[in-house]
């Protein structure tokens, strides 16, 4: 049951906390990305050490998002909202004045905890407002946000790490920060707690925290035999785990929602597959922008514009189109450019012309944009409300574990290929051979993707 009337609740203040929401937090990382060189030039990071300064981030905020999800149905969703803008902004302050590359990476686990409350809450809250008929367009706007914020990230990032240092990003994001949490406490009246009186299931949430951490952690120390161990672990804990869910009288996360419903499941496998081949895009353009075509940080900000830019003007009609066809079609269409878009990237070399890295940077934005709002509003459109938070969570998780996964198999390519060193001009050659292997992989992974894409059925007759 929910503690407020829907009829009384203005959607256009929902969707603008959402919308920024939605902008705060892709802004923080793709500023990051861009001032990862100057960040390991500081604190004499290897290639892999470096990794983690964003890994660090994700990994923390795929484990804590479904329990969050789940505690803000029950506990209530704004509160849990508020409190992650709060966990968020402060942890910005800290990265901004660690004095070590530990403190830093540990700031950034902190920053994680914060961002998986907001990206479990925000976007159960829009679509508890929303009607269903205007949900698309309502989630292409926050996808738009979220396409806006990757888009200056990399300008604005490369501008202040170029001209002010690298820990002025992070002091960027506390004003920001501090005006969301006033718009949420001026804004956004009532609560939202469908599941009002239902027991936290705190021993599943433990175990899949502890599962989760395993698998990712173990997957981003391969090959060594500690990362293997990890992996055999934290396979046996998500095993675990379902059996613990298919036992609980309340549920962490209702697993027989992904056997009994195929458009939720196979949306969802599709998302994880989507960002597990393209989210380390960034991460990987802007080291060889600024390793192998020698750019500043401010010129490889505005080179990697072009991607995000293409995502945030197209995400809305994308999702307006996903109101009127089915969201299995655009979505499926989307995954096909991404695939080819990835493959492009493999013919890459040295010496290729920046209007090329540009137009490919532009097919693959066009290709995400047609696939991400369809998609999320065909995972909110297959749950009954009560799920909201739970089917928001679950989707930020497939994003957030995808992208530690697609981090993950760029740093197995640098440690097999470079080792632990540092990026210096004697390792150029080795660089390039590592960015070349993890777009075949990326581009082979996105193709698999299509077929999960189609699989899911249509959602209007689901």
């Amino acid at each position: 049951m929910t503690q407020h009337d829907p009829d009384h609740v203005s959607e256009k203040p929902v969707l603008l906390i959402a919308a920024f929401a939605s902008f705060i937090t892709p802004f923080m990382v793709s500023s990051v990305y861009i001032a990862l060189p100057s960040i390991g030039r500081e604190f004499s990071m290897t290639a892999v050490m470096l990794g983690w300064v964003a890994t660090a981030y994700i990994l923390a905020s795929a484990i804590f998002l479904v329990p969050f999800g789940k505690g803000a149905d029950i506990y209530g969703r704004k509160r849990v909202f508020l409190a992650g803008m709060v966990l968020y902004t402060a942890a910005s302050f800290l990265c901004a004045i660690a004095p070590s590359a530990a403190l830093l990476i540990a700031f950034r686990v902190l920053q994680g905890i914060g961002a998986s409350m907001i990206f479990g809450t925000s976007i159960a809250i829009l679509v508890s407002v929303i009607p269903a008929g205007e949900r698309g367009r309502a989630l292409g706007i926050t996808t738009a946000a979220v396409y806006l914020g990757l888009s200056l990230g990399p300008v604005f990032g490369g501008f202040l790490t170029q001209h002010f240092g690298w820990r002025s990003i992070f002091l960027v994001s506390v004003p920001l920060g501090l005006f969301e949490i006033a718009l949420i406490a001026w804004k956004l009246k009532g609560e939202w707690r469908e599941l009002k009186g239902e027991r936290f299931d705190a021993p599943g949430a433990a175990l899949y925290g502890i599962a989760l951490a395993s698998l990712m952690y173990g997957f981003a120390s391969l090959p060594s035999p500690a990362g293997i161990w990890l992996l055999c672990a934290g396979t046996l804990g998500l095993g675990a785990f379902v059996f613990w869910e298919m036992r609980a009288r309340s549920p962490l996360v209702p697993v027989d929602l992904f056997a009994r419903n195929r458009v939720f499941a196979f949306s969802n496998l599709a998302a994880l597959v989507n960002y597990s081949a393209s989210s380390a895009v960034t991460f990987l353009m802007s080291l060889y922008l600024q390793y192998s075509k020698a750019l500043t940080p401010q010129n490889a900000g505005i080179v990697l514009v072009s991607q995000p830019l293409v995502m945030a003007v197209c995400s809305p009609f994308a999702g307006r189109l996903s109101d009127r066809i089915e969201s299995r079609i655009v979505a499926s269409a989307g995954m096909a450019l991404t695939a080819i878009a990835l493959l492009l990237f493999v013919f890459v070399q040295a010496g290729t012309a920046l209007v090329a890295i540009i137009a490919n940077l532009m097919l693959l934005g066009l290709g995400f944009a047609l696939f991400s709002s369809p998609n999320s509003n065909a995972i909110m459109g297959s749950v009954q409300p009560r799920f909201y938070g739970v089917a928001s969570a679950t989707l930020a998780t497939m994003r957030m574990t995808g992208q530690m996964l697609s981090m993950g198999v760029a740093m197995l390519i640098f440690a097999v290929n470079i080792g632990g060193v540092q990026i210096t001009p004697e390792y150029h050659g080795q660089f390039l051979t590592s960015f070349k292997t993890a777009f075949i992989i990326f581009s082979a992974l996105s193709f698999s993707g299509i077929f999960a894409s189609l699989a899911r059925g249509n959602v209007r007759a689901a």
